[in-house]
C-alpha cells in the first residue's frame, strides 16, 4: 500500500458505536502512514572519492483505541448515568507541527448526526444535551480525560469544553483535543480516554438506542482552524464552495486526503488522482462507496458484471475477486500487473515527490473503476445515451466517474463533461494542453499501463470515464503536450489497459 504526504493530512478514523440497551462502543481503526524523505549527503573533495547515504523516515501519525469498558448501560427512567464505558486512545505522532483531534456525531452512518437513534420511533431519538437538575428532557454527552498515569512528556491538551467535564456530542467536525507542536514519544505514544453520559427523563420510551461518534486525526496542522471536509459527505458541504475554491477533503474508506475544486461547470471535481487500493480481502459498501445497483429485482439474480456483490439491510457491499490485487511499482515496470476484463486490477507508483495536485495515484483497469470482477458482459456502447453507463464506482459515496457523450460542449450540464472542461478552461484547443495542466485542473500527464509496462509517463493524460465505447474499449480523456486529440478531448481503447481516476460530485 503506497502512501503520499499531504499537509493537513487525516490520518485516523474510527467509530465508538453504543448499542444493547442502551450504548455499545465499537471502535474502526484505519492507519495511514506518510513519507518524508531527508537526505544526507557527503561533500565532495577533488581527486577524492564520495559515498551518499539516504535516509527515508516516515511520518507517522495515528490513532488507536482499547475499550476498557464496553459502552452499556441498563438504565430506569428519570435518572441521570455518568461515566458509561471508557475507551483508551493513544496518539501517536512524529510530525513536530503537531496534530489536532475532531469529532464529530455519525448516528445513523449520517455525518452531523448527534441523536441517539430510538428503536421505536424517530419521535422519541434522545438529542445531545448537558443534563441540569429537574431537567424534564432527556439527553447525552460526552467527555475526555487525560490519564492519570499517563508518563508521556507530551500528553495531548484536551479542550476545555471536553476536559474531565461533559459537552454535546456535536453536529459539525470540533477539535476537541491536539498539540500545537512537537511530537509524541513514537513507542509509548500519549493517552487519553473517551466515556458518555445519559439522562432518560420519566416520559422516555422504552427501548433500544444506538449512537456514533466518529473521531479524526489532522496531523501538521495543531492549531489549525481549516474546515474538516469529508469526500463521503459532499453533498453537506459543496454549496459552500465558491467558484475554482480548493478545498482538502478526506476519504473515510482509508483517511488519504485529496484536493477537490468547484469548477466551472458548477461540479466538485477531484483536482488530484484517485489513491485507493484495491484488494481480495478489501469490502467496499454503499455507506462509504459510489455503489448503487446490485440486487435485480426483475430478473431475481445479480447482473453477471455485479459479480461479488450481496446487500443487507439496504446496505450494498462489494467484495473484490480473490485475484484482486494492488501492485506497488518503481520506474516503468509494473510485475504482477494483468491485462484483463474478468478481474479488478489497480497499481500505484512508488515516488514519494508526487504530491499535493501532481500525485499520480493509483491506475486502473476499467472493470476496476466501475467497481465491478467481470466487466465482459458489458458491451454495448453508451456514448449515445450515458444513462446507460454502469451506475457503480470505487469512487466515495456522492461521488462517480465523469462520462462521455455526443452532447455539445457548449451546453450547461453536458455529459460531455472531459471536453466541457476543456472547452471551459482550454478555449476547446485541440493543439495544446497546458492549461488542462494548470490551475484548478492540474490533471497530470500519468501515461497507462499496458501489459506490465508504464508508458509514456510526462508525455501523455489518461483518465477512466464510465462511458462503454464496444465490448472490448472504453473511453477516456486523453492528450499530450501538443495534441488534444480534437475538441472532444476524448478516445478509446482497451479497458484492460490502468489509467487514472478523477471523480466528480453527483
Amino acid at each position: 500500500m503506497n502512501h503520499k504526504t499531504q499537509t493537513n493530512n487525516y490520518t485516523d478514523f474510527f467509530y465508538y458505536t453504543f448499542r444493547n440497551i442502551l450504548l455499545v462502543g465499537i471502535p474502526f481503526v484505519i492507519i495511514f502512514a506518510l513519507v518524508l524523505s531527508i537526505p544526507h549527503s557527503s561533500a565532495t573533495v577533488s581527486g577524492a572519492s564520495a559515498d551518499s547515504l539516504t535516509l527515508s523516515l516516515p511520518t507517522s501519525c495515528t490513532l488507536s483505541s482499547v475499550v476498557n469498558s464496553a459502552h452499556n448501560a441498563t438504565l430506569i427512567s428519570g435518572t441521570y448515568t455518568s461515566d458509561i464505558g471508557k475507551t483508551t486512545i493513544t496518539t501517536l505522532c512524529n510530525d513536530g507541527n503537531g496534530y489536532a483531534i475532531y469529532a464529530n456525531g455519525l448516528s445513523n452512518d449520517t455525518v452531523g448526526n448527534n441523536t441517539l437513534i430510538s428503536s421505536v420511533s424517530d419521535n422519541h431519538d434522545i438529542e445531545t444535551g448537558i443534563y441540569e437538575q429537574g431537567d424534564t428532557t432527556s439527553s447525552w454527552a460526552m467527555k475526555l480525560g487525560n490519564i492519570e498515569s499517563d508518563t508521556s512528556p507530551t500528553p495531548p491538551i484536551i479542550e476545555q469544553t471536553y476536559d474531565n467535564t461533559y459537552g454535546l456530542v456535536p453536529s459539525t467536525w470540533t477539535k476537541v483535543a491536539g498539540r500545537q507542536s512537537g511530537t509524541t514519544d513514537m513507542i509509548t505514544g500519549s493517552t487519553f480516554t473517551t466515556t458518555y453520559a445519559v439522562y432518560t427523563a420519566p416520559t422516555q420510551h422504552a427501548g433500544t438506542y444506538t449512537g456514533q461518534v466518529a473521531y479524526v486525526l489532522i496531523h501538521g496542522s495543531g492549531d489549525s482552524p481549516t474546515p474538516i471536509y469529508l469526500m463521503q459527505d459532499v453533498a453537506n458541504w459543496k454549496n459552500s464552495l465558491q467558484l475554482e475554491e480548493s478545498v482538502q477533503a478526506v476519504d473515510i474508506r482509508d483517511s488519504k486526503t485529496y484536493w477537490v475544486t468547484k469548477l466551472k461547470d458548477g461540479h466538485i471535481w477531484m483536482t488530484q488522482n484517485l489513491d485507493l487500493d484495491i484488494e481480495a480481502n478489501t469490502v467496499l459498501n454503499s455507506q462509504t462507496t459510489d455503489l448503487n445497483v446490485a440486487y435485480d429485482a426483475s430478473t431475481n439474480s445479480y447482473p453477471e458484471y455485479l459479480d461479488g456483490y450481496t446487500e443487507n439491510n439496504g446496505v450494498i457491499y462489494y467484495a473484490p475477486a480473490s485475484s484482486a490485487n494492488t501492485i506497488d511499482f518503481t520506474g516503468t515496470t509494473v510485475p504482477g500487473w494483468q491485462n484483463s476484463n474478468t478481474t479488478p486490477y489497480s497499481a500505484n507508483k512508488t515516488d514519494s515527490t508526487e504530491t499535493g495536485h501532481n500525485s499520480l495515484g493509483n491506475y486502473y483497469n476499467w472493470t476496476a473503476a466501475i467497481a465491478s470482477n467481470k466487466s465482459t458482459s458489458l458491451t454495448a456502447s453508451t456514448y449515445d445515451n450515458v444513462n446507460n453507463n454502469p451506475k457503480n464506482s470505487i469512487c466515495p459515496k456522492g461521488w462517480r466517474l465523469p462520462t462521455i457523450s455526443r452532447q455539445s460542449t457548449n451546453d450547461t450540464g453536458s455529459t460531455n463533461e472531459f471536453a466541457r472542461l476543456n472547452y471551459l478552461y482550454n478555449n476547446s484547443s485541440s493543439t495544446s494542453s497546458i492549461n488542462l495542466t494548470m490551475f484548478p485542473l492540474w490533471f497530470t500527464k500519468n501515461g497507462y499501463i499496458k501489459a506490465q509496462t508504464l508508458n509514456n509517463i510526462n508525455g501523455e493524460a489518461n483518465y477512466w470515464s464510465s462511458t462503454l465505447y464496444n465490448s472490448g474499449f472504453a473511453y477516456f480523456l486523453s492528450f499530450t503536450k501538443n495534441n488534444v486529440k480534437d475538441s472532444q478531448i476524448v478516445e478509446y481503447n482497451d479497458r484492460e489497459r490502468g489509467r487514472a481516476i478523477r471523480c466528480v460530485s453527483k
